[in-house]
């Protein structure tokens, strides 16, 4: 299984609108450099955190783990039985 370039483009076009886009359409004001720099970092760490999350799920390290008991039902109801 691979990742889908759907899902990939969507969000990274939604972020980047986010980080790059509304910074500069912010109304002037006395923090407008702090409202600019915490859409960006948002968008940079929201982004960072749902990729991670969505490559994770790529290749997983960790697997369920069922006990020989559960194995054996599994075959017998799904038509594979061990012998």
């Amino acid at each position: 299984m691979g990742a889908a370039a759907l899902p990939i483009l969507i969000f990274t076009g939604f972020w980047g609108v986010v980080g790059i886009v509304l910074p500069f359409i912010l109304p002037k004001g006395p923090d407008r450099g702090v409202q600019q720099l915490v859409l960006m970092m948002t968008a940079a760490t929201c982004y960072l955190f749902w990729l991670c999350c969505y490559m994770a799920q790529m290749n997983p390290l960790v697997g369920p783990k069922l006990n020989q008991h559960t194995i054996l039902i599994m075959a017998r109801e799904w038509g594979n039985l061990i012998q």
